[in-house]
């Protein structure tokens, strides 16, 4: 069985993630998802989510490619989840190429960088919503 491991916060849930999701798990058979506990957002991106860690779990698992939610922590825990839960390939958004490239370096997990949807994204939304506010 081949494991795959994504990160994410997953707020305002929209169809951008649901293609990640879909594709990180095309890679193999069991997609376990890390998502950013509120703390975490607020403490390392300064970022408060709409949805608070509870919702947006709920709704990753209600996803039928996403097998297991854990919760991200810190952005040093990386390396142990892939050990814990024998991960065979790391996968993020292209937005993300390259910085976590040491992980392939220290494990035996393949990182793969996968293209995201174009046209959609949560600080677009976020944006495009605030801008009708306005209007």
């Amino acid at each position: 069985m081949k494991k795959i491991i994504t990160y994410g916060t997953f707020d305002l849930l929209h169809y951008g993630h649901i293609n990640l999701l879909k594709r990180a798990k095309e890679q193999g058979d069991y997609l376990v998802v890390a998502l950013s506990t509120d703390e975490f957002n607020w403490k390392e991106k300064q970022k408060k989510c709409y949805f608070e860690y509870d919702k947006r779990k709920q709704l990753l698992e209600a996803i039928r490619y996403v097998d297991l939610v854990i919760p991200e922590n810190s952005w040093d825990q990386k390396i142990s989840d892939v050990k814990e839960f024998k991960i065979d390939k790391f996968v993020m958004g292209d937005d993300w190429a390259g910085k976590f490239d040491f992980i392939e370096e220290e494990t035996n997990t393949e990182v793969i960088y996968l293209p995201r949807t174009p046209e959609i994204s949560t600080t677009q939304i976020k944006k495009d919503l605030e801008a009708k506010q306005n209007d």
